[in-house]
Parts: C-alpha cells; structure tokens; sequence
C-alpha cells in the first residue's frame, strides 16, 4: 500500500493523543488545522497486523466528531439518509470503494471493502461521510452535515459542490 506521504512522528504524537491510544496502522493527515492540528486523516487499508481497516478517511478533530456524535445521537444518521437522493449516495459509496481498491497491493486474506464508513448502501456513520466530504469529496451526506456544524477554519478549506465539479 502506498499512501502519498507518511504520517511525521509529530502527526503519529498528535493522532496517538486525540484518539487516546497510538494508531494501529499507517496514515497521513490530508486535511488540518490552520496551527497544523489533524483533522482528517487517510489510513492504510490494513493495520499493522494486517486486519482490513474498513474506514479510509477518519475525523479525528475532537470538536468535529463532537459535534457529528450530537447530530447522530438525535436521529441525525436516519434524517439524512432519507433527505439525500439515494443515487448520489450510491455514487460516493462506489468512488470510497473505488479510491480504496486503488491503494490495495495485492495481498492474500480478507481486504477492506464497502463504501463510505464501510457500508455499501444507507448510512452508518455520519464522522465517515464528513471525513470524505473535508477531504474534498463528493458526498451528499457529508455536504449536510458540514452545514450543521461549526467547521472553523481547515487547511485545505471545506470543499463546496462549485469545486467539487470543475
């Protein structure tokens, strides 16, 4: 697997700190904070011991996954899986997979698959869709709720669907 640039052993002690433990497998930040604070990172399709890792972009800030956690815990997963057109979703599911499958190298055993949050269909993880939609994405989902929360300023900035089509 070949990720564009490895994590820095700075982003390896910054990510180990947000998630309350070290990180199982190998990633790069792609999306920050302007003072370089990690808000979205791109994992290896497998960690360390060789389990498929079934989510390739991971909201790691603290203020964003609270705030996507509040959005889920009042029915948010549901509400948005029934405002998006089910084609559009279909579509970011199969470009997840698509850009996952492309950093697969070939080994033997089970291999991450599904789309955005590890699902092929629906909604399953409201932090997943945001993750891809920050990372500059098409997302239905993650457009949504980046609309209802507070982002603050991010390095590269949210994505709109205006740059998402050119």
């Amino acid at each position: 697997m070949t990720l564009e640039h490895d994590a820095t052993p700075a982003d390896v002690d910054a990510v180990t700190r947000l998630l309350g433990r070290p990180p199982l497998g190998r990633f790069e930040v792609v999306v920050r904070r302007p003072d370089g604070a990690p808000v979205v990172i791109l994992n290896a399709p497998w960690l360390d011991d060789g389990t498929p890792m079934p989510t390739l972009l991971w909201l790691v800030d603290p203020s964003l996954v609270r705030q996507v956690a509040g959005i889920e815990s009042a029915g948010g997963v549901r509400r948005l899986e029934h405002e998006v057109d089910p084609r559009e979703l279909a579509r970011a599911h199969a470009a997840y997979a698509a850009r996952r499958a492309a950093l697969l190298d070939g080994r033997d055993g089970p291999a991450p698959d599904g789309g955005v949050g590890g699902t092929r269909t629906g909604v399953k993880c409201l932090h997943a869709h945001l993750a891809n939609h920050l990372a500059g994405y098409d997302d239905p989902v993650g457009s949504r709720v980046a609309e209802e929360v507070e982002l603050g300023a991010l390095d590269p900035p949210p994505p709109t669907r205006d740059r998402l089509s050119t």
